[in-house]
C-alpha cells in the first residue's frame, strides 16, 4: 500500500473522521471511535475475504496461477483500501525523505496526540508501538517550523509529563530536532512539578538537549537515573 499520490482532499475524505479521536468533547470523540470501528470492521473483512480465497486455491492445487488471476488482485485492491480509512493501517507506506509536504502529516501528529492525550482509548483501538516509534523518528529527521513544531513540542513535553509508554524514548530525537525556548522552558516546568516522573525524564531530556554527544541510550538513562537518585 502506498499513500504517495494523494492530496490533502483525499486524506480527509478517507480518514477525516480520526480528527475527532482527539475532541475534549466525549459525543465527538464517540463519533470518531465508531468511524474507526466501522473501518477496522472493513479491514478485517477485506482480509477475511482474501484468506478464504487464499486457502480454497492452495487446496484445489491452485495457488501459482491464482496470483496472477483478476479476482485476486481484486480482493488485494480491495484490501488495501480498506487499510488506507483506517488508523494505523493509513499512516504507513510513507514516501521516503522529509515529510514536510506529505499530506498525511497532520494525520500522524494526530494518532500521537491521541495516544497523549487519550492513551487507553488508543490503545484499545490502534496500538501499533512500531508505528509510533517510525513516525516518531520520521518526524524527527525533518525541520519542522510553525504549528507542526509547536504541536511537536506539545507532544515531547507529554511524553515527559506520563508514566513511560512503549516508545517514549523515541521522543529525545523530536525534542533535539525542535529544540528551543519555548521546549526548555515546558521542560524546566515540568522538572519542578511535584510529578516525580516528569521531573526526572524531563531532567533526563534537558541534559541530552545540553550534550548532544550523549547517546540516548538505556545506559545513559540509567546513569542519569543514578545521578538523580
Amino acid at each position: 500500500m502506498t499513500t504517495t499520490g494523494d492530496d490533502e482532499a483525499d486524506w480527509a475524505r478517507r480518514i477525516g473522521y480520526t480528527r475527532g479521536l482527539t475532541s475534549a468533547d466525549p459525543g465527538e470523540r464517540a463519533i470518531a471511535l465508531a468511524g474507526l470501528a466501522a473501518a477496522r470492521a472493513g479491514v478485517d473483512a477485506a482480509l477475511t475475504r482474501f484468506n478464504e480465497d487464499w486457502f480454497r486455491a492452495r487446496d484445489l492445487g491452485r495457488l501459482p496461477q491464482w496470483y496472477d488471476e483478476p479476482e485476486t488482485r481484486r480482493l488485494i485492491t480491495v484490501h488495501s483500501e480498506a487499510r488506507r480509512r483506517a488508523f494505523p493501517d493509513a499512516l504507513w507506506g510513507r514516501p521516503r525523505g522529509p515529510l514536510t509536504d506529505w499530506p498525511g502529516l497532520p494525520y500522524a501528529l494526530g494518532y500521537l496526540e491521541w495516544e497523549a492525550r487519550f492513551p487507553r482509548e488508543w490503545t484499545l483501538h490502534a496500538k501499533k508501538w512500531g508505528t509510533k516509534q517510525d513516525l516518531i523518528r520520521d518526524l524527527a529527521g525533518d525541520d519542522h517550523r510553525g504549528p507542526v513544531r509547536a504541536r511537536l513540542v506539545r507532544l515531547v513535553i507529554a511524553a515527559v509529563s506520563r508514566a513511560y509508554r512503549c516508545k517514549d524514548r523515541e521522543y529525545v530525537r523530536v525534542a533535539r530536532a525542535v529544540d528551543g525556548d519555548d521546549l526548555r522552558s515546558g521542560l524546566v516546568m515540568a522538572v519542578d512539578s511535584e510529578n516525580p516522573w516528569a521531573r526526572v525524564h524531563a531532567g533526563y531530556v534537558l541534559w541530552l538537549l545540553d550534550d548532544p554527544d550523549l547517546p540516548n541510550s538505556r545506559r545513559t538513562w540509567q546513569t542519569w537515573c543514578e545521578r538523580s537518585a
